[in-house]
Order: structure tokens, then sequence, then C-alpha cells
């Protein structure tokens, strides 16, 4: 994270550890009308939950807006906002949900000046979307909601544009926002807890997995028509369920009741695959997130997936990635909170 010493003294942390009087970190959510009201929920829930699990008001939060007052979200939620002006009565984070885009944003300013003084600033979904779309050369890399990143690919030239979850530039943290906004709450506080207090967050969440910030967004396959089709549902769901111990085309075709030419006939007009390939991509899938994600021997993980052998993954991954899976650990540290 960029500024990251004067981040983690602006959360009242001094080498990884609380100061002897922890101060209160203020967060200003930025909501503008027509708001992302899954995002409001998701960042006040979290900083709620997490002053519970604290035991003490350690994060305390009120709505900023360039229309002071009432304010409505897209699906009609209000809230109660205060006046944001662009250089006065900064918090030590502000949140900018997403909405309904408008030129220029109205919270442009403002982050620009919370930006020099080293204050942090998130920017969830469509104002992820805004900021890359009218920033040229980010100082890192950013990221948004898969659906506008893919656009963003397509109609312009973005280099240091990911499909992760969340990245950070320059005190800047852009991320995908939707229901991925509590886990980036986490990320954000997660300094301020031990161990125990976020495994207890999480539980109270009901996040069975909290992902790490540089976990890649959930895509392709999931706004895929084809999954609509009950039997590539059904297909899919039984090859997931049975990646430690995969079956041979036979027995899944067996259960699936249907005939080997006819699942294959329905993968290559959905996935332009053949099941056996799908399946293969799904258990390599697997493996990657257990690599970067978790400290698992790799040969645990080659069982876990199906492999069997350390020899027989690092060919399935080398395939799939080009990279074996060595390397891959390599590249990124195993940190299951954080960003990069």
């Amino acid at each position: 994270m960029q500024h990251s010493s004067s981040k983690l003294e602006a959360f009242g942390l001094v080498h990884g550890r609380r100061s002897p009087e922890p101060k209160t970190i203020r967060f200003e959510i930025f909501v503008s009308k027509g708001f992302c009201e899954l995002e409001v929920a998701a960042v006040t829930h979290t900083l709620s939950l997490a002053n519970k699990v604290m035991a003490e008001t350690m994060f305390e939060w009120r709505y900023v807006s360039e229309t002071p007052g009432v304010v409505s979200g897209a699906n009609d939620m209000l809230v109660r906002a205060e006046p944001a002006i662009a250089d006065h009565g900064f918090a030590d984070v502000m949140v900018v949900v997403g909405g309904r885009r408008r030129k220029p944003e109205p919270w442009a300013q403002r982050a620009r000046a919370m930006q020099r003084r080293s204050l942090l600033v998130v920017l969830l979904s469509d104002a992820a979307t805004s900021f890359i779309e009218n920033t040229k050369n980010p100082a890192g890399k950013v990221t948004t909601h898969w659906r506008d990143a893919v656009m963003l690919s397509e109609t312009g030239y973005h280099p240091n544009m990911t499909f992760n979850l969340a990245e950070s530039s320059d005190g800047i943290i852009t991320a995908a926002g939707g229901s991925s906004t509590q886990e980036l709450m986490i990320a954000l506080i997660s300094p301020l807890c031990d161990g125990p207090k976020v495994a207890e967050l999480g539980n109270r969440l009901l996040l069975q997995n909290i992902r790490t910030t540089s976990a890649e967004q959930p895509r392709d396959i999931a706004h895929n028509e084809g999954l609509f089709d009950q039997r590539i549902t059904a297909a899919i769901q039984l090859m997931e369920n049975t990646i430690s111990e995969p079956l041979a085309m036979t027995e899944l075709t067996e259960q699936l009741g249907v005939s080997t030419r006819q699942l294959e006939r329905q993968f290559r007009e959905v996935f332009n695959d053949t099941p056996a390939k799908f399946y293969k991509r799904l258990r390599s899938k697997r493996a990657r997130a257990m690599l970067q994600e978790t400290l698992l021997p790799i040969i645990d993980v080659a069982v876990a997936t199906g492999f069997g052998s350390s020899a027989m993954l690092a060919k399935a991954v080398k395939d799939e990635y080009g990279v074996t899976p060595t390397k891959m650990r390599e590249r990124k540290s195993v940190d299951l909170i954080g960003f990069q």
C-alpha cells in the first residue's frame, strides 16, 4: 500500500502494534443520489460489528454528499448526509460507494485533497470505474467491478488494470465493491485486530472464507447464459463437488443421466471446450487459489485437487498458467488479508 507508514500511524499503529491510547478512526461514506445500498450497508455493518468484537468504539462513521440532507439510493434507501466541502472537515478514511456516475464526479476534488494529506480514499465499483477512466498512468494497479473492467479493456488502454478484488495506487484504493465490500473493510481494519478477532468478525458476518484483496473476482462463468441450462449447471456442480476425487467421464455422465456424446456437445456449445478439459481447468483453478492463499505443502494441494502427485499438479498448472506451482507461490506473499 502506498504511504504505508503514514496510513498505519493514521490508524493508531506503531510498528504493527496498537498505541497505548488508540485513536478512534473516523470514516466518511460519500453518497450521491442513486447510491448502491449494498455497499453502504456492508461498510456500516462491518464497522458496527467490529466495534462489538473489539468491545470498544474504535470506528465512527458519517455520511457526506454534494447534496446534503436526505439522499436516496438506487432502491429508495434513505440516508441523511452532511455537506462534503472540498477542502474542509476530513475524516481519516473516505469511502465512495457506487451509484450513478456523473461528470465531473462530485467526490473527485475532495479525494485529491485527502490524497495530498496522505489520508485514505476508497473507491468502490462505479466510483473506481470513473477514476480509471479519468486518470492517466496511475502510479499503481487499479481495479473495478469485472463488468466495467471488461468494458474498459475493450474501449481503452489500461495496462495497470486488474480483475482483482482491490488494488492500491498512491493512497487511493480501487475495489470491485458489491458483496466483496465486507472483506475489503476487514482488510482495512485488520491492523487493529488480532487473528482471533478477525476470525470472530468473519464468523459474525457469516463469511465462510475471507478472501485476500489480491484474489481474482468471480467472473466469466457466472454471467454465461449457458448456466441457465440445468443440465450444464448440474454437470459443473458435480465437477466442483468431486475436485479432490475426480470422476471418469463415464461415471460423471452416468450420474448426470446423459450420454458422453450429449454432454460433449452441450459443453462445446456453451464453453467451446470438452467436459474433460473444463473439469481439469476447474481443478487447476482451485489449485491456484490454494497455492496463493494458503500455506499448504504443494503435495497436499495436489492431493486436494485430484492430481495425486506434485509432478502431475506442476504439469497441469504450467499448462494452464504458464508457471510452475513453486513460481506461482513465490510471486505473491501468502497473506490471508491485506494489500500487496
